[in-house]
């Protein structure tokens, strides 16, 4: 673990997966949303006053829409990279849908009320929206990148005219920056749109989200012509990508780049760089464009350290801001009581043997640093075959928990799914927990290497192989809490959580 020296802070500012940050000042405050793909609650909204410590505040968007489509996990689907601007008193959040167009919501406080998405273009493979209200005359503009997979077409920014009121676009849109005809520049995505010293710049990222680096575009007029320097690559540094974020200024002046670096089943973890403009007008981020691991701290007031919160003692069976479900909730998921703990409600499904594809995980991001997760867990269902457990989940996953046997009995259970497969199977032997509880753990290593552990009431123990946490096509692996029971009829039971913790190694 780093130890900053006094005075500095040191990258990243956000170890966990908070993927495609964009920020925004308001007044002494600043804004922080990232994507949230299929989960529901999506858009978090994190808030900080001294650009390295944050905390999350809420969510603005309660549900995915249209709310049918996502019933059941689209893990790699729903939003995508959203922008987040101050505007006209309010704040506005676009995102593109892949599958559906370019969607905008606003409220006049960050923690709402939201208004509920509204579709400002319609089409496929629009992702990576942008707006820009320019001030001085009155105008207001959009711009976008295109994803291949659904329109056949990649590595180009596409801007349009759009209505003041961020309503929809004014015109068919035309292209204003084509990859294609920069020598060495693919995928280019992920498009930030500003106005600094009577240009229109675009700070976009380009190479691939492993590979790639930050670039800059500038033109006196929207439409162009454009002409792109690179300004943030990883040279001699650790720091892979470096990829896609958003510029923000302090009060006193300074100006700061925010952006994400892709760590595998860690998912897209948040780097703070300084930033300047050049004699030739130029920014230049980082160290003379390459990232800085430790740094100064903004000019700003000094703040109390913090993070987005992971712990939950569920008081009254609510749930803290940092879990999201794996698709829109539906009625009945949890039960909320008048005593501490998450009561989930053990729900009836056929596909029980793989949790990559139900809607009732509960949700939080997987830490970036070797951390040990802890919860207690009890099993109140009497139906044969339910079960609740603590799991790690990616495109492959494996979890830990309590079963209720066809004999009455409850087993401590450890089963796991390798990518290609379409059913778990058993990473240790069952063992008996007598009075139905469990402390489970697992400890998350180097490389996010996952070993699972129990405790039915005779010590701790450890349990199976090593497993090796992975991601989804987009997003970081996440820790996950669920009850499930077969298919059948009438009520089957819940279980009980209570005590999650998450502690560094």
């Amino acid at each position: 673990m780093t130890h900053e020296q006094p005075g500095t802070y040191t990258n990243p500012i956000l170890n966990a997966d908070w993927s495609d940050p964009d920020v925004v000042r308001v007044g002494d405050d600043f804004y922080l949303t990232a994507s949230s793909f299929g989960r529901a609650p999506g858009l978090p909204l994190l808030h900080s006053r001294d650009l390295v410590n944050w905390t999350l505040v809420g969510h603005a968007l309660e549900r995915l829409e249209p709310a049918e489509e996502f019933r059941t996990p689209r893990h790699d689907c729903g939003v995508w990279a959203p922008a987040l601007r101050w505007h006209d008193d309010r704040f506005w959040i676009f995102w593109g849908d892949p599958d559906q167009g370019v969607f905008q919501v606003n409220a006049p406080e960050i923690r709402g009320p939201w208004t509920r998405p509204h579709l400002v273009k319609e089409g496929k493979g629009l992702i990576d929206p942008c707006p820009l209200w320019a001030d001085e005359t009155g105008e207001a503009y959009l711009v976008h990148a295109w994803a291949k997979s659904r329109a056949g077409v990649k590595n180009r920014l596409t801007g349009h005219r759009m209505h003041p009121e961020g309503t929809a676009v004014l015109d068919e849109g035309k292209l204003i920056v084509d990859g294609d005809r920069i020598p060495g520049w693919f995928t280019l995505e992920g498009p930030k749109l500003y106005r600094h010293d009577g240009w229109f710049w675009i700070l976009a990222p380009a190479g691939g989200v492993e590979t790639g680096w930050q670039g800059a575009f500038r033109a006196r007029d929207f439409f162009g012509p454009y002409e792109e320097r690179v300004v943030l690559e990883q040279q001699d540094t650790q720091v892979n990508g470096p990829h896609q974020g958003g510029w923000v200024r302090t009060p006193s002046g300074e100006d700061w780049f925010l952006h994400f670096q892709q760590r595998g089943a860690y998912g897209r973890v948040v780097h703070l760089q300084p930033m300047r403009w050049g004699a030739d007008g130029w920014p230049v981020i980082g160290d003379e464009g390459a990232p800085v691991l430790e740094h100064r701290r903004p000019d700003l007031p000094a703040q109390p350290s913090a993070a987005p919160a992971a712990d939950d003692d569920f008081p009254g069976g609510r749930l803290g801001r940092q879990w999201s479900w794996t698709a829109n909730p539906q009625d009945g998921f949890a039960t909320q009581h008048s005593a501490d703990g998450l009561r989930l409600t053990c729900m009836r499904t056929a596909d029980a043997h793989d949790l990559r594809t139900l809607p009732n995980i509960l949700t939080q991001r997987l830490p970036g640093v070797p951390s040990a997760v802890e919860v207690e867990l009890r099993l109140h269902s009497e139906e044969p075959g339910a079960r609740a457990g603590l799991t790690v989940l990616g495109d492959a996953f494996g979890w830990i928990g309590l079963q209720r046997g066809a004999d009455g009995a409850v087993h401590l259970v450890h089963r796991f799914a390798e990518q290609v497969a379409d059913r778990e199977r058993d990473a240790a032997h069952p063992r008996l927990a007598p009075d139905g509880r469990a402390r489970l753990r697992i400890e998350i290593g180097a490389g996010a290497r996952c070993r699972f552990a129990y405790d039915v009431g005779d010590g701790l123990r450890w349990s199976g192989p090593v497993f090796a946490a992975t991601p989804w096509r987009w997003v970081g692996a996440l820790l996950g809490l669920f009850a499930l029971a077969p298919v059948g009829t009438g009520h089957a039971g819940a279980a009980t959580f209570n005590e999650f913790r998450i502690r560094p190694l």
